[in-house]
């Protein structure tokens, strides 16, 4: 029950903070230069749900096995990921937003790290949103260097 119920909370909140910002992407996103590889913007909801449905089974396993170090990492780097959106897109503070989703990369790898030994499942379910952090981090820092 645990990773059904992580998984629904870790989409419900990722969609409230993506929908809170969308209007903040139209023409301001439009007119940034973006680095090569930048996908287009539908990518991203769909991308998102995915990554959202594997973290949070991954959060409920971890609950489920009582490794609270991990669900601790967890939530930092996920109120960091829920700040993100709205830092981006609705402030437009790019700077801001880069230390933040560093400060997410930090997170979600120390997560991974605590959650190997309770459970390697959910080490593994990390890995993707570890990836595309990884990729969104690159994302961000090219558009704050090519619109500063």
């Amino acid at each position: 029950m645990w990773p059904l119920a992580g998984a629904l909370v870790c989409l419900g909140l990722g969609s409230l903070s993506g929908i809170s910002s969308a209007g903040g992407a139209d023409a301001w996103y439009q007119a940034l230069r973006k680095p090569v590889g930048t996908p287009p913007p539908w990518v991203f909801g769909p991308v998102w749900a995915v990554l959202y449905v594997l973290m949070g089974v991954a959060l409920g396993r971890l609950i489920n096995r009582r490794a609270w170090v991990a669900v601790g990492l967890f939530a930092f780097q996920f109120a960091l990921n829920l700040i993100w959106t709205p830092t981006f897109f609705s402030a437009h503070r790019v700077p801001i937003a880069l230390g933040i989703i560093l400060g997410m990369l930090l997170g979600i790898s120390l997560t991974i790290g605590n959650a190997r030994r309770p459970d390697p499942v959910s080490a593994w379910l990390l890995v993707p949103y570890l990836a595309w952090t990884c990729y969104a981090t690159y994302l961000n820092a090219g558009i704050f260097w090519l619109n500063t």
